[in-house]
């Protein structure tokens, strides 16, 4: 059984020229960040263009990814969307891949009550076998997953925690609170906040900066684990530079670019999103160049 901690890359979903799932470039990313330490992957989210991406492509990508990491380091696939019943039905074709646990992100554009959003996370867990991670980021979908909702969904066996990309600290700390008497897991989906939701009491984060700084990252959990909080503080800090420029673009835009700058095909973002335009890549050139990346091509 995986044990959910540590750093969680979320990573990026790379497509050749023609938009199309690039399987040799997601093989030789997956190595890469296994090769540099990352605790885990966790695909199909934001960052990795879930809401641009069909059924099939999911289960496509997802099968490459699975299998490339070969149990090396736990899967997490995300299966959320608008409709219960296509979310369980995407997640009962991941599990028979062999996720490790699946994600599940509230309902958007038509944000669902408090209430419906209790009713849809337990049909899903009702109706499939597998671990499933909620994920909270009420930017993006227009709701947030009140504390009361965590505490009743803690309760359902096979829901084991949550992915909190609020970028609020109290929020967090509110669902550690409702939550701490149930085997139940909190981590923080904001890179800003790692190490501060480490110190109070989550076990991880879901970090989209670890697909090109995946040393840093895991050198601020590393050391916190470790008792080094005066290393982890200065890895966190070092992060700042390229957390200000990836938020020059819509995701995953700029972590692309980056990506693809650096030697690893990540290719571009699938469409509307439009890649960075050059006064941002000159930028990007720049970040490349003050963390001194540099991967074989």
């Amino acid at each position: 059984m995986f044990e959910l901690k540590g750093i969680i890359t979320a990573m990026v979903t790379p497509m050749n020229d023609n938009q199309e799932i690039d399987e040799g470039a997601t093989r030789k990313m997956v190595r890469m960040l296994i090769d540099r330490g990352v605790h885990g992957l966790f695909i199909i989210g934001t960052n990795g263009e879930f809401h641009l991406l069909n059924e099939e492509e999911k289960v496509q990508f997802a099968k490459i990814v699975i299998d490339e990491a070969n149990h090396e380091i736990p899967i997490y696939v995300g299966t959320g969307g608008n409709s219960t019943g296509e979310v369980i039905k995407l997640t009962k074709r991941i599990k028979e891949l062999g996720a490790d646990a699946v994600s599940v992100i509230t309902p958007y554009y038509l944000p669902p009550s408090q209430a419906d959003l209790l009713e849809h996370y337990k049909a899903i867990a009702e109706a499939v076998d597998i671990p499933i991670i909620l994920y909270n980021i009420p930017g993006n979908t227009g709701i947030n997953i009140e504390p009361d909702s965590v505490r009743e969904l803690a309760k359902i066996p096979n829901i084991i925690g949550v992915k909190d990309s609020s970028g609020n600290i109290d929020n967090i700390k509110a669902y550690l609170d409702v939550t701490k008497d149930s085997d139940f897991v909190v981590l923080s989906g904001s890179d800003s906040l790692i190490l501060k939701s480490l110190k109070i009491g989550t076990v991880g984060a879901i970090a989209a900066t670890s697909n090109v700084l995946p040393e840093i990252d895991v050198d601020i959990y590393n050391s916190f684990i470790n008792g080094d909080i005066e290393r982890a503080e200065k890895a966190q800090e070092s992060i700042n530079p390229l957390r200000m420029v990836l938020k020059k673009g819509v995701a995953p835009s700029i972590m692309k670019k980056m990506l693809n700058l650096v030697g690893y095909k990540a290719g571009q973002p699938r469409l509307p999103i439009r890649e960075p335009n050059e006064e941002i890549i000159e930028e990007i050139k720049e970040i490349i160049e003050h963390y001194h990346i540099q991967y074989e091509a």
